[in-house]
C-alpha cells in the first residue's frame, strides 16, 4: 500500500531526491529565480513555501529548522531578513510555477520558471502606491 507517501519521485532515490531539492532550494533563495523541469519546480515550490512560512514565523525554532534544510547561515539570514518580510501581508502562494512553452532541446522535458511572487520591485512598487494613495486621502480631507 502507498498511504501517507504524497510528494514525486523524480526518478531518484530517496537521499538523492532529498540532496536535489536542497541545492535547488538554496539556489532559488539565493538567485530567487531559477530555470528548471515542470516536475522538479512543483516540488520545489511545496518545499520553498514551507521554508518562507518558517521566515514568517521568525523564531529560533524556526530559524534551527531552516537551517536544518539550507544548511548555511547566511542563506537563512536572507531568507529571514530579506525575503520573509515581503510576505508579511500574504496568507500563501510564495512562490510561482511558469512553464516555458518551447520544451528543452536534448530529451523534450518541459521546462519552467520557478521564483518568488513577490520580488524587490513589486514591494517596493506597491509601497510607493499606498503613499501616492495616503497622500491625496490627506490632501482630499484637507
Amino acid at each position: 500500500m502507498r498511504h501517507r507517501k504524497s510528494g514525486r519521485k523524480l526518478n531518484r532515490t530517496w537521499e538523492h531526491r532529498k540532496a536535489m531539492l536542497r541545492n535547488m532550494a538554496r539556489s532559488l533563495i539565493t538567485h530567487e529565480r531559477i530555470k528548471t523541469t515542470v516536475p522538479k519546480a512543483k516540488e520545489l515550490s511545496k518545499l520553498a513555501d514551507r521554508l518562507v512560512t518558517l521566515a514568517l514565523r521568525g523564531d529560533l525554532h524556526a530559524r534551527r529548522q531552516a537551517y536544518k534544510i539550507l544548511e548555511n547561515h547566511q542563506l537563512v539570514k536572507k531568507l529571514f531578513d530579506e525575503i520573509g518580510p515581503r510576505f508579511q501581508e500574504v496568507k500563501g502562494g510564495f512562490t510561482r510555477v511558469v512553464k516555458f512553452a518551447q520544451p528543452r532541446i536534448g530529451d523534450a522535458a518541459p521546462m519552467a520558471v520557478i521564483e518568488f511572487s513577490r520580488t524587490v520591485e513589486t514591494v517596493t512598487e506597491e509601497k510607493s502606491s499606498e503613499e501616492n494613495n495616503a497622500s491625496e486621502k490627506i490632501e482630499e480631507n484637507v
